[in-house]
């Protein structure tokens, strides 16, 4: 497990320089509204401003560096998500010259869809959560002899890496913030939080972060094994994962001071707070280190914190909804 989050600095810098050929580095501001309301500075780094909206870009781009120097036959992939990591592979693929196909649940973010398909992606519809696309995208890639992108593997965690690279190296060494909050998907942000801190030699504390409809990376924290968990989060479905990776939690378990759950209530007053304080979009998910804060603010008390926006592709009529005060779920 350790070489998942351990990389050399050649390793790095390679990285980087293929991250930024497609990703410039997103800004981070410690707002002056958020800290008159928390009582303490929050730094946000803004992954909302990739060219995809999201964090996940930065992991399909080195991925598919590394895939077509090992695999230069491949002609085409296939993978599953709710959205992000779906428009990080269609981006690549593009990018690299292959065929890409993309398995959704029933009912995804309908904007995310069209996203995808403008990537000039093949969206398939599978099962009513992302296990089941999962497990429907593994059988297709078998089945036509396509690529299987995975939602958790070294080299999307060394291109996610990235940009908790870019923060960590904003601050001189020992005046980075306290804690940083980061939001556990499938476990590629968390890791890579992990890995940048270690190549920095910075020492704040990570927390992670999960919806509270969707709690197996708690459970499993907890359980200090895998858990699997129902999903049933309506506003989260970046977060929506119902089984913890298992190599994933091995990095969480080792490497988070604690992890935090997060209602779509609070995920929902995130979005609102982040929009009236900064004029950001946040997609549910993106706001969760945001809602984590607010929860939890007593751990940092007088010292500075710090949570990435990982996101901002929410639906039209979800964010409305969300900013006329509506129920997320």
């Amino acid at each position: 497990m350790t070489t998942a989050i351990h990389f050399s600095a050649d390793e790095v810098e390679h990285a980087r320089a293929t991250v930024r050929r497609s990703v410039p580095p997103t800004p981070q501001y410690a707002w002056p509204l958020l800290r008159e309301r928390l009582g303490t500075t929050v730094w946000v780094k803004h992954e909302n401003h990739t060219p995809a909206g999201a964090f996940k870009v930065r992991g399909g781009m080195t991925y598919f560096e590394g895939l077509v120097r090992r695999e230069p036959a491949v002609r085409g992939v296939i993978s599953a998500t709710r959205g992000n990591h779906g428009q990080s592979v269609g981006s690549a693929a593009r990018r690299y010259g292959l065929e890409a196909t993309i398995v959704v649940p029933h009912g995804n973010s309908i904007e995310k869809n069209a996203a995808m398909r403008a990537l000039g992606v093949t969206l398939l519809e599978h099962g009513d959560d992302f296990q089941a696309a999962r497990e429907h995208a593994i059988a297709l890639a078998a089945e036509r002899g396509l690529h299987m992108v995975p939602s958790f593997h070294r080299d999307l965690v060394l291109g996610v890496m990235s940009y908790w690279v870019e923060f960590f190296e904003s601050f001189p060494a020992g005046e980075e913030p306290a804690v940083v909050y980061v939001p556990i998907g499938q476990g590629s942000g968390f890791c890579a939080a992990a890995a940048a801190r270690a190549h920095t030699g910075r020492r704040s504390r990570l927390v992670g972060v999960v919806s509270a409809h969707a709690t197996t990376y708690l459970d499993s924290f907890r359980a200090g094994r895998v858990q699997e968990a129902p999903v049933t989060t309506q506003l989260a479905d970046g977060m929506a994962c119902r089984i913890a990776d298992e190599e994933a939690l091995a990095i969480v378990l080792r490497e988070a001071e604690d992890i935090v759950a997060v209602t779509d209530e609070e995920v929902a007053d995130a979005m609102r707070i982040l929009f009236a304080d900064t004029h950001n979009v946040a997609e549910g998910a993106g706001a969760a280190g945001l809602a984590a804060v607010i929860r939890d603010r007593e751990r940092a008390a007088g010292r500075s914190v710090g949570f990435a926006l990982t996101g901002g592709n929410v639906d039209t009529a979800v964010f409305a909804r969300v900013l006329g005060g509506g129920s997320p779920r």
